[in-house]
């Protein structure tokens, strides 16, 4: 096959590109300085969101596009001005896909959109599927609802579109290891209360989920990135602690971790208990269920 993938250049989108160049693809990586990076035989750099450029004149005819981009939510504290950026980022590279759609003269088969769990809001109690078309009313699922309308419009150019939403994503990369900072410092321990769900994936999986997607013209619309074993952040930080071999015992009041880091901190302190109830129907089976081996297989290589 011939994909396309914008950020191709982070932390999915490369373990996504060495995988497909495995299996005998060809990847383009559509990126704002091409120039920046050396291609091979598989893999080729294309310019792209930036007038100069042209990319409908230098790819082929697509299977798919992978719209991986836009700015990392952990990376600063959230100001009104980075909120708007982090909105913008996704809008932006989302209608750049569109704009890339309209100019090539044949379009792929399907775009496969990166989206998040934060779509459904924030709940202690509730348990999120795909069936749940209600968004939340915080930032987080303004942001991937807009993000999310905007990709649907490839749809009705006729293309299969399919929003995957992650959640948290474990991997030698990301948030893990943030996440394990402090149980090495031997200063572990419950983020707030702890009873708030963390739907958590495993990069292994963010990549057979993205695969599976492509290859099954069955799946249209969200489909949830997660692991079928959601857990609430005591339990997470419990088994991490085991895994690393670090006690968990000393909690993170939520009023400090909101004075440090803001409306930021809604990235440790809410979540969702989202269940992948497409991926299984439609037959994925998952690299790793379980949070133990999953942490393991990233902290204990």
């Amino acid at each position: 096959m011939k994909i396309a993938i914008t950020g191709g250049t982070g932390f999915v989108g490369t373990q996504l590109k060495e995988k497909f160049v495995q299996e005998g693809h060809d990847v383009y990586i559509l990126t704002r300085s091409p120039k920046k990076y050396k291609g091979t035989n598989q893999v080729t750099y294309v310019g792209w969101l930036k007038e100069e450029f042209h990319p409908e004149k230098e790819l082929p005819v697509l299977d798919a596009i992978v719209n991986l981009a836009g700015e990392s939510l952990n990376s600063g504290r959230w100001t009104e001005e980075r909120k708007q950026s982090i909105l913008e980022s996704r809008i932006k590279s989302t209608e750049g896909v569109l704009d890339l759609i309209d100019a090539l003269p044949e379009k792929p088969e399907v775009l496969v959109n990166a989206s998040a769990v934060g779509y459904y809001g924030q709940s202690k109690t509730k348990t999120f599927t795909e069936e749940t078309t209600e968004p939340g009313n915080d930032f987080l699922a303004n942001v991937v609802e807009e993000w999310e309308a905007r990709a649907s419009q490839a749809a009705e150019k006729g293309v299969r579109t399919v929003y995957v939403r992650f959640g948290i994503i474990l991997g030698e990369e990301g948030a893990l290891p943030k996440m394990t900072l402090p149980y090495k410092m031997m200063i572990g321990g419950n983020l707030g209360s702890g009873e708030q769900w963390m739907s958590w994936v495993h990069i292994d999986d963010v990549i057979g989920l993205v695969r599976f997607v492509i290859q099954n013209k069955d799946i249209h619309g969200p489909l949830n990135g997660t692991a079928p074993n959601p857990k609430r952040n005591k339990d997470f930080g419990q088994t991490l602690g085991d895994v690393l071999n670090r006690p968990h015992w000393i909690p993170a009041p939520s009023f400090a971790l909101k004075a440090a880091l803001g409306d930021m901190s809604t990235l440790l302190l809410d979540g969702q208990c989202v269940i992948p109830k497409k991926a299984m129907a439609s037959g994925y089976t998952f690299h790793y269920p379980e949070l133990q081996t999953a942490l393991s297989s990233v902290l204990n290589k």
